[in-house]
């Protein structure tokens, strides 16, 4: 059975680093492209990163540019995102997704795997 399970998110302080963990089972995370969203009370799901499965190319949506990073390690069966410079509006529940086609995940659609979330708060 194919699960995602997000870890690491929490409270942090307005300027502060969080990393977030997408960890798979039931499937090889490497064979997929994986994706951060995110989704705040109020606003629509937001895509924010994509890891490809083949070259481990990386597509950030501008509000994860400069400041997010994803990274993958196949040992672990593990993607990260690690977040710097944390804001206020950051604050939303974190979830990753995966399924085989990068530009699926990018534009967040017809995604066959979800994670449950993870909530991060950014407030001092």
């Amino acid at each position: 059975q194919v699960h995602l399970v997000e870890s690491g998110g929490g409270l942090v302080q307005p300027g502060g680093s969080l990393r977030l963990s997408c960890a798979a089972s039931g499937f090889t995370l490497a064979n997929y492209a994986i994706g951060w969203f995110r989704q705040a009370p109020g606003k629509e799901r937001e895509g924010l990163s994509c890891i490809s499965s083949t070259d481990g190319g990386a597509y950030y949506a501008g509000s994860a540019k400069g400041r997010f990073t994803i990274s993958r390690d196949g040992v672990k069966n593990t993607v990260y995102l690690q977040m710097n410079n944390l804001k206020p509006e950051d604050t939303a529940v974190y979830y990753c997704a995966a399924d085989q086609g990068f530009n699926m995940v990018v534009a967040g659609t017809n995604i066959r795997y979800w994670g449950q979330g993870t909530q991060v708060t950014v407030n001092s």
